[in-house]
């Protein structure tokens, strides 16, 4: 194994770590200070600060708390509409500002709000939020928001850069953007931009075009520092490319993704130096250019030589992955590591500029939109240049190329840290696994990777990573793990070699400590040769002599590189013995130790043992080198070969039959061996063979026997036969032979017709003589496993067997009992055995045509081929035998050659023997071969995929004849798999080799052709069009239905899913040629990486036969959910019901959260053996219990089977059978009668609390049925909207000018009013009197007083002089509030004393002050409409127009299929088709045709309206064309045009009904061309034009062009009139008397069925978010761009007084005044009218969306509790659930506005008067009060007899002067 691929375990001391408290609470960022080495931990929910050690000291609370990502702004600030949840914290960003001694520790919720901790102890400074400058971003990962502090001196304040993701929110927060970092961290303008004007900031925004480009555009801000006068940020973005991808990342090709690196000067507050440059790294060939995290160090003396830089000039070590793709599932591991130089990349920045202010190129900044723009000349710039306001923001397009250092491909590099040590740069790098790798770059050569170490248990490691302030420790991170690594472990090298072959820059060979360490632990390291840094350092030892044999001996040790030895060393081998060595310059003299003392060397482990010898230092007492040397031991071995064969100095004596080191101790000088060919040995021999019960000596050859001496035993031979040893005594003949004596041997069985025997010669007692051949006796018996003639005579003929023919046994010549001519014998005069048998023929049918190979199996078929060759007749056909089949006396293989007709069967002959046969030497068979001819009659399947696989079978007659089939499909053959039945063959189809089409199918047995005009048909594959539904569950067997082509012709699809290398596969049935029902595949749980999460199989497709291209779709989303978990019923697992009762399921994940939303599971339930019925949500399943009494077991099926218990249902009957006895005759029947009754009731009961369970799941899951249709319809909404809305910024909505605003609010639906006329001059003199007296307030609340009294004063004078009132004093606005506010309080005392509720108050019109009050609103609001309310009113307008128009709507009663109110429904199913129409535009036939979407269903007029909406897109309405004033014409190609209209010659007319022309009537198909030309007068048009103006276009047309309150149009469903000359009524989607016959049933019935319930439902879902954008303004006091209009706040502590003053304390009194003030006052005015305000056309079916709104609006508004039953109308049911969110935002509002302080009367006047003044001339005054005069000439006397004295006067001479 190589060292840098060692992964090194830590010791225990050196590491510490610590772990999350909880698997949720991840961690996320880390910083270390570097002061005092604490180290700072940013977790989900928690901050941690710990000691150097990893000990916790203090940790902070952050979270989880109520959130919701979409409440901006966040909830803590104002109510929010979304669903709240518990939502956990998590650190975006955690920044040390070591001038405050505080941490930034910024978070996930609220929108990414900071708070800012004391160093020491964590305690909160501050946490600025109210402002949205404080909301950092809303995205929820850790890696998502980078940092940086900038310091700029003592005096002033830092500056905190800021680089987030946004999400999806540009608008809501900047991408990048530099921020005051205030001293005091409570201080408001914490975060602010450090520069904010109107044009100009200190941020820059994505524009939202760019996600109409790429709707999931984001930056990933992945690293950010400071350098000179410089702050960088290292990105990641998607490229923008040259056109608009296709759509999303997701869809379609991959998106593509590049590296930057962002550059903005520390000074510059507007952003203009931002300049991005793209980084990169290509190694090898491959392009590396996703970063994935970066780290800023210096270059150092050896890495700065190499990239010419100087040792202190930063350098930035980024980590890349391999392409530009981020796949998140099948991600590449493939990782580099590279660097770059600073200076060198500001210098490609500089040049970019240089080049850009000389005018060369473009911005190139596709994402900031200024791509194409040209750079403009000016001037030159120098290093430090910051930008101007124009040339910026610069892109660059020209990569700047990293130096790669290190790749790896298998274990991805995730985060990235470096330093200097000791002029190396080392970097530190952690991966996917969990290891962090030690690399060294020394520059030129690729960088060395020295070590690796396991850091944390299971990876990733995070991009945070830090050193510890001294650079000994590393601090890296996972998700749940912090660990402290030492930055070198150069303990754990043992040798001087591996220490300094290590690479590791900090360790060092401290030579007589014997340890690898660092120079500075190292004791006198300064002195020559103690320290140790190069390899060739290292101390090097030879001993002489280098073995010996285990007795004492001196010996010589020779040392180099030895430091100064004075104190003295010891020689020790190992832990056998030490002594003294005595040092002699560079050599040491040392003893070896004494035999004793030596360990035994056995003969296992070899004849040597290797023993380390030390040198020890007498100075440190510890070993400082040391050598091996070998002790050997010849008496090991125990025979002579081996003895002389070892490599050490051993000795054989064969006398003593011993192994020696030393010679002399053998005893004779001839016994002495040295060499192998002097060893006794027995020599290769031939095979012994040796009959069974024969005695037989066996005689051996041999060389070097020794004679036995006096006193030794001879030689015998030993035997082991089946396990028993046998001894036979031996004879040496002479030192070259050996004789065992005369002995038989025998073994048991017949089993084996001989055996092998291991033969040992000995003498001496146990002195063997060497076998290296390892030579054996074979034993044998004749007889055995030879019962016949030929098998005998087969026998090796060394054997001597013979066939004795008296006794039919083969024997041994000497055996045999009976004379020589009796026995046969190989290769004898008789050695041919007589009688052959046959006893086995296969097969025995075949063709006459010949080939068929017979087997023939007998006895004594003859010892040699030629004996048989020519001699094999089968059924009289010639059969010849072939060599390789043929086997002696046993087989005979031939071929049939070919058969007359007249031949049908025979049997089969064999002659043994050459030239005549004679009969004993002929065989014939019993059995017999017949002839048959084959047929082959259908083939089926006759079709199958051309990519092959088909398993097909052919039926015939006679096909189990033969031995051989081949199969053809053409000229391919179909694999033959076996036979059946002998009726028919099977074979499997390979891949077509010419395509589609029919193939001739052709079958041979041996030589017969069979052939039938069959023909195999190979089809297209078949293909996967659709899965349904794409999800399972874990444990699979979920229906999944497949839709496809050709799916028939497979005949055992399978569905399969692989996932982590494990395949499954399951069943799928063929329904039809296009579909087929399969079972889903398990995904095996045990390997599954989250088991309550979804997981995606890594591949999932269809073995359809040998169809590969469909065995792992690319296109299918198929995902697995957690398998549903059941909860016991009880504890005790048993159930105690009653009958009836239902049992309740409780779990979670009944319901797949599929995207869907109509993941279902079929369930099915059994109580015992019945099923029940059931009601299923996400975690319960409700089953109404069968009627069964007794213990049952519950079991539950779907997908899963699982039983939680058993329940145990005991009979409730009231009353017991022994107290029935006991009651009287004459009480039975009644008592009977009350149970009966009882009973009944109960189980009434009992049903009725069972629907209600029914119901309310039924109306949760209908909900989040409806739920996702909403979303999608949503999205495609908003995709619309923002198309519509996208030119709209601002200046783009069609606000109404102040003028009409206000006329048409206060005089609405008169278009001309006369307050807007100029007057005759001489009335103009009176009346600028009259003017004088209505600015006189006594006069003018008199006045207003004596009007309100009268009786002929009618709620519309009231209105219209509240109104005129209002037009004169627009210039005196100061006046009117003073005269209003006293109307006010007359009109609260009035109503006080009235005794009336106080909650009345301000609700109807009943007087000019309330009017006054609405005209009040109108005039100061305007502003606040224009820059705030206005936005998300035009959007919900034109929401509810897109959705409406999504679908049909009754152009003559205005119903439509989309609508909020119940009673513009559609209640028919119509059938409708999107259609896209191209039009021409009507003012320029040249400019590019318009798509416009309209449906088939649509009449004439509605294509108009739609067309002209598409053209004049962002044209106020009444700047556009008119619909009736054009007519709509059909271009059809060839100059054919063809007007449409909703009438016509050709229009349908049925009784008396008569139907509007539809596009579906006039048949126009998708994609026409259409153009709008001027209304020509047809012949038609002019005779029927009555029908026409009558019916559709006057009355409907002048009532939506009304743009007045829709009060009177609360019908707003017109009656239909009969055509007055023909009395023909007019119906275009419904007939109106359709209605009418409804209006009792259907439409009367509150309870909306749930069809239409879920239109509504799902029009409400599809609208939701822009309902409550409006009411988020409406009901927030921090609004974007504008603040809280003061005359909100004015009026309301107006009423606060009035209240006050009147001792009314009750809450509720106060909401309800306050919101009959303003909310029901004007915005329901608005709300219901939005053409008040936009140059718009209303709808009647919009205006009804827009009354439920309004509805919603005012039920917000109220205090009071609205009781929901089966009676409530449906707009209530329909925003029920919202309506308590909507009521804390207003309580919220008033309780905010109410919190804030008090405006001065000064300021509010000064206000006024600014308000008056912008808005001096837009009424004429004369003519207004010429108009209020109007009411002093109608009641001249009661006026004039209220007026005090000295008004009188007045009054008198303007009356005349007027007149």
């Amino acid at each position: 194994m190589q060292r840098d691929e060692l992964i090194l375990l830590a010791k225990a001391e050196e590491y510490a770590s610590f772990r999350a408290e909880n698997p949720e609470w991840t961690f996320n960022h880390l910083a270390v200070d570097y002061r005092n080495g604490n180290v700072y931990l940013g977790a989900v929910n928690r901050i941690y600060k710990l000691s150097p050690d990893l000990e916790v000291q203090v940790s902070h609370e952050t979270g989880p708390d109520e959130d919701n990502r979409k409440c901006y702004p966040p909830r803590i600030v104002q109510p929010c509409s979304e669903p709240l949840t518990l939502t956990n914290n998590v650190n975006k960003m955690l920044l040390m500002d070591y001038r405050e001694n505080r941490l930034l520790a910024c978070g996930s919720l609220y929108q990414g709000i900071c708070k800012l901790l004391r160093l020491d102890d964590l305690f909160k400074l501050g946490e600025p939020f109210h402002k949205k400058e404080h909301y950092l971003s809303g995205v929820n990962e850790s890696g998502s928001v980078f940092g940086v502090i900038v310091s700029y001196g003592n005096a002033s304040p830092d500056m905190l850069f800021v680089a987030t993701a946004v999400d999806g929110k540009p608008e809501y927060f900047p991408t990048i953007s530099s921020r005051k970092l205030a001293r005091n961290s409570e201080e408001d303008g914490m975060f602010a931009y450090v520069f904010h004007d109107e044009f100009v900031a200190s941020m820059i925004k994505i524009p939202s075009d760019t996600f109409t480009v790429i709707p999931d555009f984001d930056i990933y801000y992945i690293y950010g520092f400071a350098s000179g006068n410089f702050v960088y940020f290292l990105t990641l973005q998607p490229e923008m490319g040259g056109g608009p991808t296709t759509g999303s990342s997701s869809a379609g090709r991959e998106q593509v993704y590049t590296s930057k690196i962002v550059r903005l000067c520390k000074a510059d507050t507007a952003f203009n130096s931002y300049v991005e440059v793209p980084i990169g790294c290509i190694s090898g060939n491959v392009e590396y250019r996703l970063l994935e995290a970066a780290y800023l160090s210096k270059a150092g003396a050896i890495l700065a030589r190499s990239l010419d830089v100087a040792p202190d000039d930063d350098v930035l070590f980024a980590v890349f992955s391999k392409g530009q793709k981020r796949r998140p599932r099948q991600a590449s591991q493939d990782s580099a590591l590279c660097v770059f130089s600073l200076r060198k990349i500001n210098e490609k920045i500089k040049e970019r500029l240089q080049s850009c202010y000389k005018g060369e190129g473009t911005l190139d900044l596709a994402w900031l939109k200024v791509k194409d723009i040209p750079c403009s000349s000016l001037l030159t710039i120098d290093d430090d240049f910051c930008g101007l306001d124009m040339n910026a923001p610069l892109g660059v397009s020209e990569m700047v190329r990293g130096k790669p250092l290190f790749s790896d491909a298998i274990d991805k590099m995730t985060s990235v840290i470096g330093y200097v040590y000791k002029n190396h740069s080392l970097v530190f790098v952690g991966t996917k696994s969990g290891r962090v790798k030690k690399i060294r770059v020394d520059g030129s050569s690729r960088a060395q990777q020295y070590e690796t170490v396991q850091a944390v248990e299971n990876g990733p490691i995070l991009r945070d990573m830090a050193f510890s302030s001294d650079h000994h420790y590393l601090y890296v991170m996972s998700e749940t793990q912090l660990s402290r690594v030492p930055v070198e472990a150069c303990g754990q090298y043992s040798t001087c070699s591996d220490c300094l072959g290590s690479g590791d820059p900090h360790c060092g060979w401290c030579v007589l400590h014997n340890t690898c360490t660092r120079k500075e632990k190292c004791e006198r390291s300064s002195e020559p040769r103690r320290f140790a840094s190069d390899i060739k350092q290292c101390v090097r030892l030879s001993v002489h002599p280098n073995n010996i044999s285990v007795s004492q001996f001196s010996l010589v040790l020779e040392a180099h590189n030895v430091p100064e030895l004075s104190a003295g060393v010891n020689c020790t081998f190992e832990d056998l013995a030490e002594m003294n060595g005595l040092v002699e310059g560079n050599r040491i003299k040392c003893s070896s130790p004494a035999e004793k003392e030596m360990p035994r060397i056995i003969v296992d482990k070899g004849d040597h043992q290797i023993v380390q010898l030390y040198l020890k230092s007498k100075e440190t007492g510890l070993a400082f080198a040391n050598t091996s040397f070998v002790f050997y031991n010849c008496s090991v071995h125990k025979s002579c070969l081996s003895c002389v064969s070892s490599p050490y100095q051993c000795h054989w004596c064969k006398y003593r039959h011993d192994c020696t080191h030393d010679p002399r101790t053998c005893s004779f000088q001839e016994g002495r061996v040295k060499k192998p060919e002097g060893c006794p040995q027995l020599l290769p021999a031939d095979r012994i063979l040796v009959p069974v019960n024969v005695v037989k000596p066996i005689t051996l050859r041999a060389k070097n026997l020794p004679q036995p001496q006096s006193g030794q035993r001879g030689y015998e031979c030993l035997l082991t036969i089946q396990g028993n040893e046998h001894r036979v005594p031996a004879l040496r003949f002479n030192s070259s032979s050996v004789q065992c004596q005369n002995t038989s041997y025998f073994y048991d069985g017949m089993e084996m017709s001989s055996l092998p025997v291991e033969l040992t010669v000995i003498w001496n007692g146990d002195f063997s003589i060497d076998n290296p051949a390892h030579n054996k006796v074979h034993l044998y018996k004749c007889d055995a496993q030879r019962g016949s003639c030929g098998l005998c005579l087969k026998a090796d003929p060394l054997f001597g067997c013979v066939w004795c023919k008296g006794e039919n046994r083969c024997t041994l010549k000497q055996h045999c009992p009976h004379p020589e001519n009796q026995w046969l014998e190989h290769n004898g005069i008789n050695s041919k055995c007589t009688h052959p048998r046959i006893t086995q023929i296969t097969p025995l049918r075949g063709p006459r045509e010949g080939g068929t190979l017979v087997t023939i199996r007998g006895e004594n078929l003859g010892l040699e081929f030629r004996e048989i060759q020519d001699n094999v007749k089968v059924a009289e056909v010639d059969c010849t035998p072939i060599r390789e089949g043929y086997i002696p006396a046993e087989q005979i293989v031939c071929e049939m050659g070919k058969a007359e007709k007249s031949q049908y069967t025979g049997n089969v002959q064999v002659c043994v023997g050459v030239g005549e046969c004679r009969p004993e030497f002929m065989a014939k068979s019993s059995k017999y071969y017949y002839f048959v001819i084959p047929r082959i009659i259908n083939l089926k399947p006759s079709r199958g995929p051309v990519s092959g696989g088909t398993i097909v079978n052919i039926t015939g007659s006679h096909l189990d004849a033969g031995s051989n089939v081949s199969i053809m499909f053409k000229d391919q053959p179909c694999t033959y798999l076996r036979l059946s039945r002998n009726c028919w063959l099977t074979c499997r189809t390979h891949a077509s080799l010419n395509g589609y089409g029919n193939v001739s199918v052709s079958v041979s047995i041996d030589k017969a052709h069979l052939q039938k005009d069959l023909r195999f048909e190979y089809v297209e594959d078949p293909t996967i069009t659709k899965i349904e539904p794409e999800w399972s569950i874990y444990s699979g067997y979920t229906p999944v239905t497949v839709t496809g082509t050709n799916l028939d012709i497979i005949q055992t699809p399978l569905i399969r899913a692989k996932y982590n290398s494990h395949e499954t596969l399951n069943l799928c049935q063929v329904l039809s040629q296009t579909t087929m029902l399969c079972q889903a595949p398990e995904l095996s749980i045990s390997l599954a990486r989250h088991q309550e999460e979804p997981e995606r199989p890594d591949e999932f497709g269809f073995k359809l036969d040998d169809v590969q291209a469909l065995m792992a779709l690319n296109n299918t989303n198929f995902i697995y959910y957690p398998n549903p978990e059941f909860e016991p019923l009880t504890v005790s697992g048993v159930l105690e019901l009653k009958p009836g009762s239902p049992i309740i399921l409780k779990g979670r994940n009944f319901l797949p959260p599929t995207n869907s939303g109509n993941g279902k599971l079929n369930y099915t339930v059994l109580i015992g053996e019945k099923p029940c019925m059931l009601t299923v949500s996400e975690t319960q399943l409700l089953c109404e219990s069968p009627n069964l009494t007794g213990r049952h077991k519950v079991l539950v099926m779907g997908g899963i089977e699982f039983s939680p218990g058993v329940v145990h249902i005991t009979s409730d009957s009231p009353l017991s059978s022994t107290a029935i006895i006991g009651i009287a005759a004459a009480g039975a029947l009644l008592i009977l009668f009350i149970v009966v009754v009882l009973i009944a009731y109960k189980r009434k009961s009992r049903e009725s609390d069972l629907t209600l369970k029914r119901l309310q799941m039924q109306m949760d899951n209908l909900e989040s049925r409806v739920a996702l249709e909403c979303k999608e319809a949503f999205a495609e909404l908003q995709t619309d909207i923002h198309e519509l809305t996208s030119d709209l910024d601002g200046a783009g909505i069609p606000f109404l000018d102040y003028r009409t605003y206000t006329m048409r609010v206060l005089f609405p639906g008169i278009e001309e009013h006369p307050v807007l006329r100029d007057l005759e001059e001489q009335v103009e003199k009176g009346l600028k009197l009259f003017g004088q007296l209505i600015n006189n307030k006594v006069y003018l609340l008199c006045f207003i007083r004596t009007l309100e009294a009268q009786r002929g004063f009618s709620m519309r004078d009231r209105g219209n002089v509240a109104s005129l009132i209002m037009t004169v004093l627009q210039s005196k606005l100061e006046y009117a509030t003073d005269v209003l506010k006293h109307l006010l309080s007359d009109l609260i005392d009035r109503n006080l004393e009235s005794k009336n509720h106080p909650k009345l108050l301000l609700r109807r019109t009943e007087s000019v002050a309330e009017k006054m009050l609405t005209n009040w609103f109108t005039f100061l609001l305007y502003k606040f409409l224009k820059e705030c309310a206005g936005e998300p009113l035009f959007s919900l307008f034109c929401a509810i127009k897109q959705q409406m128009e999504k679908g049909p709507i009754d152009s003559i009663t205005g119903e439509a299929r989309y609508s909020l109110s119940e009673d513009k429904l559609i209640r028919q199913q119509i059938d409708y088709k999107t259609l896209v129409v191209n039009c021409i535009h009507p003012e320029n036939e040249k400019s590019p045709e318009i798509q416009v979407k309209a449906l088939n269903c649509d009449t004439i007029s509605q294509v108009k309206e739609k067309i002209l909406d598409a053209i004049y897109k962002n044209v106020p309405h009444s700047h556009r064309l008119k619909a009736s004033d054009m007519d709509l014409e059909w271009r059809q190609g060839r100059g054919q045009r063809m007007i449409l209209q909703d009438e016509d010659v050709t229009t349908k007319i049925e009784g008396d009904w008569k139907r509007l022309n539809m596009l579906a009537h006039y048949q126009v198909p998708d994609n026409a061309v259409m153009a709008l030309v001027p209304k020509q007068v047809t012949a038609y048009n002019s005779v029927n034009n009555s029908t026409v103006s009558r019916t559709s276009a006057s009355k409907y047309e002048n009532m939506i062009k009304y743009t007045g309150s829709p009060d009177s149009l609360r019908s707003r469903t017109p009656m239909i009139t009969p055509d007055l000359e023909s009395g023909v009524k007019v119906w275009h989607l419904v007939k109106n008397h359709e209605h009418g016959d409804q209006k009792e049933g259907d439409r009367g019935s509150k309870m909306v069925s749930e069809i239409y319930l879920t239109r509504l439902l799902a029009t409400k879902g599809t609208l939701q978010k822009f309902v409550d954008d409006l009411f988020e303004t409406i009901f927030s006091t921090a609004h974007r761009g504008s603040a809280l209009p003061l005359a909100i706040k004015y009026m309301f502590d107006f009423l606060d007084e009035q209240a006050d003053k009147h001792n009314i304390h009750d809450p509720h009194v106060r909401h309800t005044w306050k919101s009959n003030c303003l909310p029901l006052r004007f915005w329901v005015n608005v709300i219901k009218n939005p053409q008040f305000v936009f140059d718009i056309h209303k709808s009647s079916i919009t205006d009804a969306c827009l009354s439920v709104v309004a509805q919603t609006f005012m039920d917000s508004c109220s205090t009071s509790e609205h009781r929901l039953g089966k009676d409530s109308p449906s707009n209530k049911l329909l925003y029920a659930k919202d309506i308590p969110s909507y009521k804390n935002w207003v309580e919220r509002y008033y309780s905010d506005i109410n919190k804030m302080p008090a405006i001065s009367d000064q300021d509010m006047n000064a206000y006024l008067a600014e308000q008056s003044r912008m808005h001096m001339n837009e009424f004429n005054s004369m003519s207004s009060l010429s108009e209020i005069y109007s009411y002093v000439g109608k009641y001249t006397e009661e006026v004039c007899n209220t007026e005090t004295n000295h008004t009188y006067h007045y009054v008198r001479i303007l009356t005349t002067d007027v007149n």
